[in-house]
């Protein structure tokens, strides 16, 4: 595991996706513009296989030719970049996350554990991370249109995955805000809102989990993950805060680092 507090500069990046997954480019492209531009530390984050069918996420059948493809970068770039395999891996409940063998078994760096996937009111697994017009879609399709029941189920999820553990970084940890804000204008104000952020705060913060700041919607949405407003209580708690930029391509691999970086030393 690599002990992120100890890394004293900001040329770094720990949330990437390639070819391997939803990643719009090749892992060799990458690496290049991560050596071009100085970065002492990257890390590839494919979303992880899962035991269903997702555009998204890797296949099995590919993890050993992503960890040959990790290692020949290793090689190729040594003494310039520091590269690491990691997965972003999704919890989708007692059956499939973070902690189950099938992760620890993989030759990773370290692990990233996300939510993107909540069961609707049936039971079914449903991708809720994705663009607003999708997502008010699979409100009326899978949820009945009850928004306190997905951001609740969200949390939930959140929250079951910091309790079973099996990962060292949480990833955008309230991404569920974005689309309900945008569904449910000032959900994020409400009191029922914040109370399940602030559950969720204490788990983190209890299970001494690194947290990564995620950067990939600040120049579109004006908003990062978490939300700017816990991000002093975090940091008054001790927390590890990394500011990762959540790249799908090369270009954007330091997107809006630099300004979550600046807002940090502000604190």
């Amino acid at each position: 595991m690599i002990d992120f507090a100890s890394i004293e500069n900001d040329s770094y990046n720990f949330h990437s996706h390639t070819q391997f997954c939803d990643g719009k480019a090749p892992m060799e492209q990458f690496a290049a513009e991560a050596a071009a531009r100085g970065f002492s530390h990257y890390g590839f984050s494919p979303h992880s296989p899962v035991p269903m069918e997702s555009p998204c996420n890797m296949s099995e059948s590919q993890v050993e030719l992503y960890l040959d493809e990790v290692a020949r970068l290793k090689c190729k770039y040594s003494g310039r970049t520091k590269f690491y395999a990691s997965m972003e891996i999704d919890y989708l409940g007692k059956q499939w996350g973070p902690a189950h063998p099938y992760f620890h078994r993989l030759p990773l760096d370290y692990r990233i554990g996300s939510v993107h996937f909540i069961p609707s009111q049936d039971g079914t697994l449903i991708d809720i991370d994705g663009r607003f017009d999708s997502f008010r879609r699979k409100m009326s399709e899978h949820f009945h249109n009850d928004i306190r029941y997905v951001v609740n189920k969200f949390y939930d999820q959140s929250i079951s995955m910091v309790a079973e553990g099996g990962f060292d970084i949480i990833g955008h940890f309230d991404k569920i805000g974005h689309n309900a804000a945008h569904y449910c204008q000032g959900i994020e104000d409400e009191p029922w809102y914040q109370l399940r952020v602030n559950d969720l705060i204490d788990a983190i913060i209890d299970a001494g989990l690194t947290v990564e700041i995620n950067t990939k919607a600040w120049t579109d949405h004006h908003r990062m993950f978490p939300a700017i407003r816990h991000w002093k209580r975090l940091k008054d708690a001790g927390t590890t805060l990394i500011v990762n930029s959540d790249a799908h391509v090369p270009t954007l691999i330091d997107a809006s680092r630099r300004e979550a970086l600046d807002i940090l030393a502000s604190l």
